[in-house]
């Protein structure tokens, strides 16, 4: 497969699970860029954020659009988030990878326990 095939690939299951879900770009992004495409662990971490922003842009258009969301009830998630963004933002250049990869895991297997026994 081409590099540019394998990019093709791994945009479309981020695109899809960004708009099936809402979320979860990153849990193809992240895995798929470091082995499919051999990219260090903290470029795989940013660039899946700059990969991510248009996507969850993208997909809350869609949303708003046809009523899913309403803006005065997600503002205070987006002030939040963008809090939390510019402050992992500026640490993320002082936390270790397997410190990275640990917390990605968690994240992953919290929100699948949560997935499968919540729901």
């Amino acid at each position: 497969m081409t590099e540019r095939t394998k990019c093709l690939v791994i945009g479309a299951c981020a695109g899809a699970a960004n708009g099936f879900f809402g979320s979860g770009g990153g849990l193809f992004l992240v895995p798929l860029f470091t082995s499919w495409l051999g990219m260090q662990a903290k470029s795989a971490f940013a660039t899946s954020i700059a990969v991510i922003f248009p996507l969850s842009a993208v997909s809350a258009v869609i949303y708003f659009r046809s009523g899913g969301i309403s803006l005065s009830a997600a503002m205070p998630y987006l002030l939040g988030g963008a809090a939390g963004g510019i402050l992992s933002g500026l640490l993320f250049s002082k936390v270790s990878v397997p410190l990275l990869r640990k917390a990605f895991a968690l994240l992953l297997l919290w929100g699948g326990v949560r997935a499968v026994l919540l729901l």
